[in-house]
C-alpha cells in the first residue's frame, strides 16, 4: 500500500507541476475593423446666388461671382459641373422673367471676366471634363462661379434662371 500512496503522490506532484508550469495569463488577439468610403457634400443655396443686381437694359459685359462649398474625404479626388436649367452642357444659360417671352444668356464660367473658362456639366467622377477639379481635405472647401452676361437689351424686369452643381467622386 505504501507503494501505491508514492505512486499516487509522484503522479499528483506531476500533474501539479504541469499545471503549474501553464502561461499565465493566457491570451488571444481580435481585430477591430472598419472601411471606410469617399464621399462629398455640396452646398449652394441662396448663399450662392449670382446676383447682377439692377442694371440699365443698355448694361453690356456684365461680370457676377459667388461660391459653392464642397467637402469631400481625405484625397478623394472629384469634379464640379455646373448644368443651367436649359440643360446646356456648356453652362450657356438663359434668365427668364416671371412673364414673357425675353430671356438674359449669360455664361458659366471658372474664372472671371469674358475670357475666363467656360464651366459646364461634362464632368465625370473620372474626367474633369469643362467642369472643376479638385481633391478633397476632409474639411469645406470654398470654389468660386462667375458668370458673364454679353447684353442686358431685353424688356425690363426681373430675370432669373437655376443652376444645377454635381460633385462627381
Amino acid at each position: 500500500m505504501k507503494k501505491l500512496s508514492l505512486i499516487v503522490a509522484a503522479t499528483l506532484a506531476v500533474t501539479t507541476s504541469a499545471v503549474l508550469a501553464a502561461t499565465s495569463p493566457a491570451t488571444a488577439t481580435f481585430q477591430v475593423l472598419i472601411t471606410v468610403a469617399k464621399a462629398c457634400s455640396v452646398v449652394a443655396g441662396a448663399g450662392s446666388n449670382i446676383n447682377f443686381n439692377t442694371v440699365d437694359s443698355s448694361a453690356t459685359n456684365l461680370s457676377g461671382t459667388s461660391n459653392i462649398s464642397v467637402t469631400c474625404s481625405k484625397t478623394t479626388p472629384y469634379n464640379i459641373g455646373l448644368l443651367p436649367s436649359n440643360n446646356s452642357t456648356t453652362g450657356a444659360g438663359v434668365m427668364s422673367p416671371a412673364t414673357g417671352s425675353d430671356t438674359v444668356a449669360y455664361q458659366l464660367r471658372s474664372a472671371a471676366g469674358t475670357s475666363g473658362a467656360v464651366w459646364g456639366s461634362t464632368a465625370t467622377s473620372v474626367a474633369v471634363g469643362n467642369g472643376v477639379a479638385g481633391t478633397g481635405t476632409g474639411a469645406a472647401q470654398t470654389i468660386p462661379v462667375y458668370a458673364t452676361v454679353a447684353s442686358a437689351n431685353v424688356t425690363p424686369g426681373a430675370y432669373s434662371d437655376t443652376v444645377t452643381v454635381q460633385v462627381n467622386y
